[in-house]
């Protein structure tokens, strides 16, 4: 094993969803509700092996393709935010927020584990989702993963992740 490091970057044009949401300002303040075509990006930093390889990037393709597309059309709502109330019957979610009752349908909706819809929370997220079910990190020894989140054109909020915190 060499003591190289390679950065991959893995970005394509699959890697995207649309979605509609809103941020929370505060107690009181909110953006309306919108809708955007997020686009999402890797970073992944790891060791080169003997054959000039650093893992199968296949199957963070296959990862991110799939998170993307489970994310794909719904309502996103932050199901952690200070601010919000949400309950959930059989068909239907209910968030309340400064004095207001919104209503959505639930086989619209998820309800993700984050405290706002932000691109700062959806690319922590996402890089939770691409490593949580088994050891890729540790099998490549990879160094450090960077996911970002796009709303818009130059516009991307980024969340890293690293195997030791650098000095």
């Amino acid at each position: 094993m060499s003591n190289r490091l390679t950065t991959i970057e893995i970005s394509k044009e699959s890697f995207k969803f649309s979605a509609a949401h809103f941020t929370v300002f505060s107690s009181t303040e909110r953006e309306r509700l919108h809708g955007h075509n997020f686009k999402v990006r890797a970073e992944v930093v790891a060791p080169v092996d003997d054959n000039g390889l650093c893992f199968n990037y296949q199957e963070i393709k296959r990862r991110l393709k799939q998170i993307c597309d489970e994310l794909d059309e719904y309502v996103l709502l932050p199901g952690d935010s200070p601010y919000l109330e949400v309950e959930q019957n059989s068909d239907l979610i209910y968030v309340r927020f400064a004095g207001q009752t919104m209503q959505f349908l639930k086989s619209d909706t998820q309800v993700l584990p984050i405290r706002n819809t932000t691109v700062e929370e959806l690319s922590n997220l996402i890089m939770q989702r691409l490593f949580s079910q088994d050891d890729f990190l540790t099998a490549n020894q990879v160094q450090s993963v960077k996911v970002s989140v796009s709303s818009g054109d130059g516009q991307w909020g980024s969340s890293v992740w690293y195997q030791k915190e650098p000095k």
